[in-house]
């Protein structure tokens, strides 16, 4: 009876969101994609609360009680500057049991497409015009080059 008390008493910290600061202004989305609706605008250093994980996607919850997700690498874990009121070692200690982390520092690396996210690809035009905006004449990249005193070298590649 002793044990099933504890583990009553401990649930609440397993259950809890872990905090996190936007990095950056973005988007909060209805769903982990970019091709879908906005939620709402979450300006830089503002604060959420992490609720899940999926891909490079992270589902959060803002102060105003608003939720969806924002990309993984706009966030830093951990509350900014200070420990979240009412945090203790033992919340972190169960936070690294549910994450494997202490939520204060997280490294994400991104390996590349898995097989669903190849066979549900399709083209987006819109994103192809925005970088075709980012493309530099030859006049201008010259311009620029002269201005920066950079000079043309050849360089050669190995045979395939």
């Amino acid at each position: 009876m002793k044990k099933l008390f504890a583990i009553l008493l401990l649930l609440p910290l397993l259950a809890a969101a872990e905090p996190a600061t936007v990095i950056r202004a973005t988007e909060l989305k209805k769903a982990p994609a970019t091709d879908v609706a906005t939620v709402a605008e979450l300006a830089e250093n503002s604060g959420v609360d992490v609720l899940e994980r999926k891909g490079g996607w992270t589902r959060v919850k803002t102060s105003a009680g608003a939720e969806g997700w924002v990309k993984m690498l706009s966030l830093r874990y951990g509350s900014p500057g200070a420990a979240k009121q009412g945090d203790t070692g033992l919340s972190q200690l169960f936070n690294v049991a549910k994450t494997g982390t202490s939520g204060t520092q997280v490294t994400t690396g991104v390996r590349g497409l898995d097989a669903e996210m190849i066979t549900n690809a399709q083209p987006n035009p819109a994103e192809l015009k925005k970088m075709d905006g980012f493309a530099a004449t030859k006049e201008t990249s010259s311009s620029f080059a002269q201005r920066a005193k950079l000079k043309a070298t050849s360089v050669e590649y190995p045979a395939p």
